[in-house]
């Protein structure tokens, strides 16, 4: 497995890993999410690829995680932390966590955080398990901009 940098030559198979994961919401449009993420902070924001097929001349790969990462100057946000449904267990969201986290520590960026689906109970374990806790806050939100 490589992590790499997200360009949008990836977005087609992001979105379709995180309609499988059940990520994508019908008010969101995930092509401009991520053309706005890799158009306002680029070469933050990171995908894990794999070898896929059994041609060793002309190895594929496909994207089996991904995390956009934002930093405002204050705290880095991870959205969209997705890893294959077929490949959950090998370790490819916990290296993408950890790749965001040294990224964010080399820009100076003091605290991670993110949000999760108060639903998502195994997306929570996931995350306490890493070390990150539950912040009795809530979020606000205002849609902008709405995506057609």
């Amino acid at each position: 497995m490589l992590i790499r940098d997200f360009t949008l030559a990836d977005a087609e198979q992001a979105i379709a890993l995180w309609q499988q994961c059940d990520l994508t919401r019908p008010w969101n449009d995930p092509l401009l999410d991520i053309e706005r993420n890799l158009t306002a902070q680029p070469g933050l924001s990171l995908v894990a690829e794999a070898a896929v097929g059994d041609s060793p001349e002309h190895p594929a790969t496909e994207v089996v995680g991904t995390v956009m990462l934002g930093y405002d100057g204050h705290r880095g946000w991870m959205y969209y932390l997705a890893s294959h449904p077929k490949m959950r267990g090998q370790g490819i969201a916990k290296a993408l966590v950890a790749e965001a986290e040294r990224r964010f520590e080399s820009l100076g960026c003091p605290k991670a955080q993110l949000m999760v689906r108060g639903t998502n109970t195994q997306a929570v374990g996931f995350y306490q398990a890493l070390g990150y806790e539950v912040n009795d806050v809530l979020v606000l939100g205002k849609r902008l901009i709405e995506d057609d």
